[in-house]
């Protein structure tokens, strides 16, 4: 990329912020998602339930603003049965991934920040997750394992919800769905999150992190399958089958 496109894309990057009218980076928490070079991560934006936004942006302060948008390596898709829009972003290289973005909503001509992060491409991923989609049946256990680099051991090991920014840490927690969270940390380079007896209202998106890294994870929590119930008719058929041929 030359000067001249670096500074085109520096100058339409402020002409969006001033179209905006909002600071994204307000010195808040410092999240850092880091991804693996050519891979994916889906980022959930959520909005007030109660007053939905009429307008839904994801920017990158070098890339560009994405309205509802769906492209090859990017998609931005509203779900406001779940009171969120998602992000995923493809294909994410370090050359032109690597930076700031946030999630920005309007209502009523207003626009509110509503969550920020770094994104970081790397070989070897501060925090990655061996997968990011889990699920489980209510009233049972589901775990999810996450990985750390060596310069991470010694820092918090935490399970995070993305909706109202809630974790629990070492320790065995009950939450307010009377499921419960243990995390276990190996010392080394991993730790395990163990969610026991699911409610339906588990169900969502959450984080593991050590200290500022993280990476998201999504959990479904589906109805408890009834329970099967089985017969002895057959078997008592096969008794009176084997009299009969003997009488």
């Amino acid at each position: 990329m030359t000067a001249y496109q670096k500074a085109k894309i520096f100058y339409i990057s402020i002409g969006f912020w001033l179209t905006l009218g909002v600071e994204c980076f307000s010195g808040g928490r410092n999240h850092t998602v880091t991804i693996k070079p050519g891979g994916s991560v889906t980022i959930p934006c959520h909005y007030d339930e109660k007053n939905p936004p009429q307008k839904k942006y994801w920017y990158s302060a070098i890339d560009n603003l994405y309205i509802n948008t769906t492209e090859e390596n990017l998609s931005v898709i509203d779900h406001p049965d779940q009171s969120l829009f998602t992000v995923t972003m493809r294909n994410m290289q370090s050359s032109t991934h690597n930076g700031d973005y946030c999630c920005i909503v309007e209502t009523d001509g207003k626009k509110t920040v509503t969550y920020e992060l770094d994104l970081l491409v790397q070989s070897a991923p501060d925090v990655s997750v061996m997968n990011s989609s889990v699920s489980g049946h209510e009233g049972d256990n589901v775990s999810v394992q996450c990985f750390y680099t060596s310069g991470y051991q010694n820092k918090l090991k935490q399970w995070c919800r993305y909706k109202d920014q809630s974790c629990y840490t070492g320790k065995r927690t009950d939450t307010p769905q009377n499921s419960s969270v243990q995390i276990g940390d190996d010392g080394r380079s991993s730790f395990t999150v163990l969610m026991t007896g699911l409610r339906l209202s588990d169900s969502g998106w959450y984080f593991c992190s050590a200290g500022e890294a993280l990476n998201p994870v999504h959990l479904t929590v589906t109805e408890a399958e009834p329970v099967s119930v089985t017969t002895d008719t057959g078997t008592e058929k096969d008794k009176w089958r084997f009299c009969l041929s003997h009488n």
